[in-house]
């Protein structure tokens, strides 16, 4: 009883972005920055995937629910870190810090499956073009958007569960710039065998899972492609796939070096920096890829950025 009011009544002390006190100003304002820039560039490629009827279609509804998830993954854990930059106060609750891994694992492990399904929806579309609309229909898109989101929190409830309750009795410093799995399970005064286990094995089974699908599904894409005769058809098809495939390697490859490894080598600030692409680098980046390399996205954009001007 006693070893559970200690685990409960801890408080958790995250780890500063950098130890110079000079630099904390200027590092808030790139953080920002980072953070507001996501923000706008999500937002204005949910708004015109909402106000384009031309864009109505499954691959830009995933699309929308990826922008979404990529709004959520760095407002689960930036704000934080730009109150800890602004007041030192690196103090974080048991309760907060719990709350924040939950939601993180969530949004990251919903991501994977969902990146894998958006795989599955370009195969569909290029290698079978005229079957297309009858096979991504709306119950579909929506049972397996609705089925990413149920499997993402799921497996939060799991890991969450196994590492808090775990016992917490004396270093409280996490060794992260926000609460994650690996580096909250290091300060248990308990076993962590087995939560660690079920870590690696899930990652590497959903991780393993999710880049079969999406590799499967590229290996007949870029077939069908090469096949093309119209070189419009080929610049058009690569376009559309070459966004997605590059969202899919800055995240998998980020997401797999962070949790596919002992709690043990997470003390290196190279494997936390690793770790804050995909928590904050890349929600950035994804609207600008898929915008940029997207003619339709990119004038939904400026249409939809005209009107609210004119509004």
């Amino acid at each position: 009883m006693v070893k559970a009011n200690i685990t409960w009544m801890s408080d958790f002390y995250l780890t500063e972005l950098s130890d110079l006190p000079e630099v904390e100003i200027s590092l808030f304002v790139i953080v920002l920055l980072i953070y507001l820039t996501t923000l706008a560039g999500n937002g204005a490629l949910l708004l015109a995937i909402g106000t384009s009827d031309h864009l109505r279609t499954p691959m830009y509804f995933f699309l929308s629910n990826l922008s979404f998830l990529d709004i959520l993954c760095p407002t689960v854990t930036v704000p934080k870190m730009l109150q800890i930059l602004l007041s030192e106060n690196k103090r974080i609750s048991f309760v907060a810090c719990m709350l924040q891994v939950f939601f993180l694992i969530d949004v990251i492990s919903t991501e994977v499956f969902l990146l894998a399904v958006m795989a599955y929806d370009r195969y569909v579309a290029i290698c079978s073009p005229l079957h297309y609309t009858n096979i991504m229909n709306k119950r579909l898109c929506s049972q397996l958007t609705a089925g990413t989101w149920l499997l993402g929190f799921l497996n939060s409830m799991v890991h969450t569960s196994l590492t808090f309750s775990l016992s917490f009795c004396g270093q409280n410093k996490v060794n992260q710039y926000y609460c994650d799995l690996h580096p909250v399970m290091a300060l248990s005064c308990s076993s962590t065998f087995f939560p660690e286990m079920v870590v690696l094995l899930v990652a590497s089974a959903i991780g393993g899972a999710a880049f079969l699908v999406t590799l499967i599904s590229y290996i007949y894409i870029i077939s069908a492609i090469l096949h093309m005769h119209s070189s419009e058809g080929r610049h058009k098809a690569f376009s559309t796939c070459g966004s997605h495939l590059i969202v899919v390697c800055l995240f998998y490859g980020a997401a797999i070096s962070t949790y596919a490894r002992p709690a043990s080598t997470y003390a290196h600030t190279q494997v936390r920096i690793v770790s804050m692409l995909y928590g904050v680098v890349t929600p950035m980046l994804n609207p600008m890829i898929y915008s940029l390399r997207n003619k339709d996205v990119k004038k939904a954009l400026v249409k939809t950025l005209s009107l609210t001007e004119f509004l």
